[in-house]
């Protein structure tokens, strides 16, 4: 043997020995010679780790390696999904297929058997909870079964055995286990929507708990949760029966613990903070959008990406009560009834009480709907002084003149898309973008939709003229 070779063979040995293998076996009758496919976390994203055709009795194994540690699942082409615990273990599984999950052992893997066993009970605990809670209010609260203190004392004690014996699960897990990090996570989660609605005495300690959760843990980017645990997270908080201001006030909180946790890893700094921004921006919760953006922007320690920047730019810019710049109508304005001598040279010269601004393309999927919707409203707009321009990001002007020839508004186009100076300057980053300007052009809202925009008109116009 050369050499060469040797070193060849050196080399492959100790790539295969500095990286283990761990393997996934399963005999699953219900999708024989199907595609098996396993499934691992990153952040926000999935990726596949291996894939297999299982034989003609549905037997099959897959491997993974110490890198995909974390949460992952099994899943088949008609996307029924199996979650496992991929923590180093040999993992063998038998059942009929994946969407059967109750006819699915854990025949080896001691994460798993655990997974398994506590993914079963956990939610039968919490409704029988609900059960005794609801029970709970009727005898506090009936004239009925006030009286009866025997009842409420037995109620109290069982919902306190149920909760000391879930938590017992819990802490007996093995400090170091997978399992032992992952299952009190997906109990916060999984238990938010009940809170809010029968277990309200429970949503400060669980607000409490979201907080103390470290983004920067790796467990965390590998559990499949992290979409769950910022959703859920400011979710509550909005519907904790609070009054809006003091939702703000324990979003924005939250918001500046967040960001103290992971100013010193801007990879996930950025991950993190734009895909709330987005979520919140979705919810329209605007008030707490806009402190996240200037609290991002003001923070001098870390970098935000090009792109982010410029999205949360938009509310430093552009919030409400600033002024929106003024800009020409080009030469390519798109009017009913278009007379050159009458027409209005630039967004100053409406006389309208209230213009609404609008930025969209033909090539935009939800902008001819939403163009189409404004369309419908004009008349009933225009007659309460409201005007409406649509700056489009068309390139092609024969496309434009097309797109724009049914609308009752005004439409005007450079066909410099993104680098139109118009759009610049009011820090368009997603079409379509809506603004609603006073008669100063004082920026009155942003909202997200057409449907929101009307229902500002019929609330403080149509209804306030009454």
């Amino acid at each position: 043997m050369s050499f060469t070779n040797f070193l060849l063979i050196l080399s492959v040995f100790i790539s295969f020995q500095g990286s283990s293998q761990n393997t996934v076996i399963g005999t699953f009758p219900g999708i024989a010679n199907q595609n098996i496919k396993l499934v691992g976390f990153k952040g926000f994203q999935t990726y596949a780790i291996d894939s297999v055709q299982a034989n003609e009795k549905g037997s099959f194994l897959l491997s993974y390696s110490d890198k995909d540690y974390g949460m992952g699942y099994l899943t088949t082409h008609d996307n029924k999904s199996f979650f496992i615990v991929l923590s180093g273990e040999t993992i063998k599984l038998k059942g009929e297929s994946f969407a059967l999950a109750e006819s699915i052992v854990t025949i080896e893997g001691y994460e798993n058997k655990i997974f398994g066993q506590y993914a079963t009970e956990h939610p039968r605990r919490e409704q029988a909870l609900s059960a005794w809670g609801y029970l709970e209010k009727i005898y506090a609260k009936d004239s009925i079964f006030v009286v009866q203190t025997v009842p409420k004392q037995a109620i109290e004690k069982e919902k306190q055995r149920i909760k000391t014996e879930d938590s017992l699960f819990l802490t007996s897990l093995p400090k170091k286990s997978l399992v032992s990090y992952y299952l009190p996570l997906r109990k916060l989660v999984s238990s938010v929507s009940t809170i809010a609605q029968y277990r309200t005495e429970d949503i400060p300690a669980t607000i409490a708990a979201f907080r103390k959760i470290d983004y920067t843990d790796l467990r965390l980017q590998k559990s499949g949760l992290l979409t769950d645990v910022i959703e859920s997270h400011f979710w509550l908080i909005e519907n904790s029966g609070r009054s809006l201001d003091s939702v703000y006030i324990e979003m924005n909180k939250s918001i500046d613990i967040l960001l103290a946790n992971l100013i010193l890893d801007e990879q996930k700094l950025n991950e993190i903070t734009e895909y709330l921004f987005k979520f919140l921006e979705k919810r329209s919760l605007f008030n707490a959008s806009e402190y996240l953006a200037i609290k991002l922007l003001n923070e001098k320690s870390c970098t935000i990406n090009i792109d982010f920047a410029a999205q949360l730019e938009s509310y430093r810019t552009m919030k409400k009560g600033n002024i929106a710049p003024d800009f020409d109508f080009e030469k390519n304005i798109i009017a009913p009834d278009y007379d050159a001598s009458k027409q209005p040279k630039k967004l100053s010269d409406l006389k309208s009480k209230y213009t609404v601004v609008v930025f969209g393309a033909s090539w935009c999927p939800q902008c001819p709907q939403e163009l189409s919707k404004i369309s419908g409203l004009y008349k009933k707009w225009k007659e309460h002084s409201v005007e409406v321009v649509f700056v489009s990001l068309d390139e092609d002007e024969k496309i434009f003149k097309s797109f724009v020839s049914v609308f009752p508004f005004i439409s005007i186009c450079d066909y410099q898309k993104w680098e139109n100076p118009v759009v610049k300057n009011y820090h368009v980053f997603a079409t379509p973008t809506i603004y609603l300007l006073g008669n100063e052009r004082e920026i009155l809202l942003r909202p997200n939709s057409v449907s929101q925009l009307d229902s500002w008109v019929d609330w403080y116009l149509v209804q306030g003229n009454k």
